[in-house]
C-alpha cells in the first residue's frame, strides 16, 4: 500500500469522476484549488491570531494586571479571557496548541495547491486532529460567553478561522471519499456537496454564532 503523497494533475474538469467513480461537481467552488485555498488562508489567519494570543500570555504572565490592546470593554475583554482557568486548560495557553498546529495546516495546503494527492488515512487523520480542535474552539466560545462572560477578539478571529478550514476540508474530503464512510452517507454527502448545501451549513453556523453573541450581550456590547 502506498503511504506517501504522489503529484496529480490539476484539478478535474466538470463531468470527471472522483477516484472512486463518482460525478465529480463542477465549478470552481469545488476545486482543489480553492478548497486548499481556503484552508490555507484561514490557517493562515488563525495562526496570526494564535502568536497575536501568544504574545499577549507572556504579557500577561509578567503583569497579571497588563492592560491589552484588544480590551474594549467589559464584554470586550483578551485579558479577562486570558486569566481564566478555560484559557490555559492543558497547563499552558490554549495559544501554543495554535501555534504548533496550524503551520501543518498550512504545509498541507501549499502541498495541495502544488498538486499532491495524500493517501486516504492522513486525510483521515488531518480531519479527525481538526474536528477536536473545531470542537474544542466552539467549547471555549461557550466558555467565554456563558461562564467567563468576556470575548476575546482574538480568539474569536481563531474560532471562525478554524470553522473555516475545517469545513473546507470536510468538502474536500467528501468530494474524494477519503473518510471510508458507508456508500450511503457518502451518497448523501456528495448530493449535500454537490446541492452546495456545505456552503449554506457553513453560513448558517458562522451566522448562527453571532446571533448567539448578539442575543447573549445585546446593546451593552458597545457599553
Amino acid at each position: 500500500m502506498t503511504t506517501a503523497p504522489t503529484t496529480v494533475p490539476d484539478d478535474l474538469t466538470p463531468g470527471d469522476t472522483t477516484p472512486d467513480g463518482d460525478l465529480r461537481p463542477s465549478g470552481f467552488f469545488h476545486s482543489r484549488r480553492w478548497l486548499f485555498g481556503e484552508m490555507l488562508v484561514g490557517a493562515l489567519i488563525s495562526l496570526f491570531a494564535a502568536f497575536v494570543l501568544s504574545t499577549e500570555a507572556v504579557n500577561l504572565a509578567r503583569d497579571p494586571a497588563a492592560s491589552l490592546a484588544c480590551d474594549f470593554s467589559a464584554i470586550f475583554s483578551c485579558s479577562t479571557v486570558a486569566l481564566s482557568w478555560q484559557a490555559s486548560l492543558f497547563g499552558f495557553p490554549n495559544a501554543f496548541l495554535g501555534l504548533a498546529a496550524e503551520p501543518v495546516v498550512i504545509t498541507v495546503a501549499v502541498l495541495g495547491l502544488a498538486g499532491t494527492r495524500f493517501p486516504k488515512w492522513f486525510m483521515i487523520a488531518a480531519q479527525t486532529i481538526y474536528l477536536f480542535g473545531f470542537v474544542f474552539a466552539y467549547w471555549l466560545f461557550f466558555e467565554a460567553v456563558f461562564t467567563i462572560h468576556a470575548l476575546c477578539v482574538w480568539c474569536l478571529t481563531v474560532q471562525l478561522a478554524t470553522t473555516v478550514v475545517f469545513f473546507s476540508m470536510l468538502h474536500l474530503n467528501i468530494l474524494e471519499n477519503n473518510l471510508h464512510w458507508p456508500p450511503r452517507v457518502q451518497r448523501v454527502a456528495m448530493s449535500v456537496v454537490r446541492s452546495g448545501g456545505l456552503g449554506f451549513l457553513l453560513a448558517a453556523w458562522l451566522i448562527a454564532t453571532v446571533a448567539i453573541v448578539l442575543l447573549k450581550y445585546g446593546g451593552s456590547l458597545l457599553g
